[in-house]
């Protein structure tokens, strides 16, 4: 099978197809049951929705495969590959056995302790084990957390642009969706004015994304202490989205969010699939940054964890493996691969300036994307 079968879009319905559809449709008067559309809104604003809709809209005659460049995975190139001490860790927990078990809703105490022990690595407030939810991606945690703050008349602050999978979640859970601006010309830096003019009494929380996702920058100290600064200032968290924090390959060095949880409470979303580039393996979590227990004494932790409870476990394998691959992970396990993708960025960018109408505004730091104009 070819790398890049993966990447191809399915083929579009035949005439045939439609025909019989049709024929099957006149019949559905005999039955009493229908699908629920309570999905539907959410839905249509996922990247995936949105990618083939565009390739629906090609001719059937176009005789070559269609590839979408939306798709952020680099493991199905044979250039990127996770590290031999990543792959020997699942393997151990393999034939052990030790990984064919059901796990704890929150996640196995030793998955907890490892999250805990690497996101510590860059923090001077610490996290304990008890702070951390393991989930199953960082898709999940959006998921969960969305839902724990689902409350009538909430809303939330969304970035523009954002990685579509937060809006899907909030359309589903009933949250309101404000969106405020990243600025092309300030380094896709935070249009803070702006979101303390939409903010009212409903809003519970603002979501970042650093790295960002898509715009690929990586946000400086002083400018993240500033969001905190506003955060604490409008009474509201900050839900901070890091999965690309080991894929920066540009100047800029990353700061945690969860520093800055003495001023304002944070919310951490991380995982493996990004910087290890094991997407298929489903891990992520959730880590509370907030030394002042305030999620305790506002209920939010207890949401998490009963969002949880009737939700999937994470997948225990990998969490068995998790406290090796995390301890042996280091900035030289990721260079590789960060390099090829600085190569490829300023590839694409000298290709784009042949493109007229085409630029780019900024060249990315980070992220497996570029954002074009």
């Amino acid at each position: 099978m070819s790398h890049h079968s993966h990447l191809r879009v399915s083929a579009l319905q035949t005439e045939e197809e439609a025909e019989r559809q049709t024929q099957y449709e006149s019949d559905n008067s005999v039955w009493r049951f229908k699908g629920s559309d309570t999905a539907a809104k959410a839905s249509s604003v996922t990247m995936r929705v949105i990618v083939y809709k565009l390739f629906d809209l090609c001719t059937p005659d176009i005789k070559k495969p269609l590839l979408p460049l939306a798709h952020g995975d680099p493991s199905v190139y044979p250039c990127y590959r996770t590290s031999i001490h990543v792959e020997n860790a699942v393997s151990d927990v393999l034939r052990s056995g030790k990984g064919n078990s059901y796990g704890p809703a929150a996640g196995f105490l030793p998955a907890r302790q490892a999250v805990a022990d690497f996101v510590n690595r860059d923090l001077t407030n610490k996290v304990t084990p008890n702070d951390v939810y393991m989930t199953v991606g960082c898709n999940q945690g959006i998921e969960v957390l969305m839902q724990a703050l689902a409350a009538p008349n909430a809303n939330i602050f969304l970035p523009r642009p954002s990685y579509p999978h937060y809006e899907a979640r909030c359309v589903y859970s009933g949250l309101e969706v404000r969106k405020y601006d990243l600025l092309p010309e300030n380094e896709w830096e935070i249009d803070l004015q702006g979101i303390e003019a939409m903010a009212d009494e409903n809003t519970v929380a603002m979501v970042i994304i650093n790295p960002n996702n898509p715009c690929g920058n990586v946000y400086s100290y002083d400018h993240l202490k500033k969001v905190a600064e506003m955060a604490r200032k409008l009474g509201i968290m900050v839900i901070t989205d890091e999965v690309y924090s080991q894929t920066i390959f540009g100047d800029n060095p990353f700061v945690p969010m969860g520093e800055f949880g003495s001023i304002a409470p944070v919310i951490t979303l991380g995982g493996i699939s990004k910087g290890w580039i094991v997407p298929g393996w489903r891990i992520g979590w959730i880590a509370l940054n907030d030394p002042k227990g305030i999620f305790k004494s506002t209920g939010v932790a207890q949401s998490i964890q009963q969002n949880l409870d009737i939700t999937p476990d994470a997948n225990t394998l990998v969490q068995n493996a998790l406290p090796q691959i995390l301890e042996k992970s280091n900035k030289e396990m990721f260079a590789k691969k960060n390099s090829i993708l600085k190569q490829n960025v300023d590839l694409v960018c000298d290709k784009l300036m042949d493109i007229p109408c085409v630029g780019c505004t900024k060249k990315p730091e980070s992220s497996t994307y570029l954002l074009v104009q």
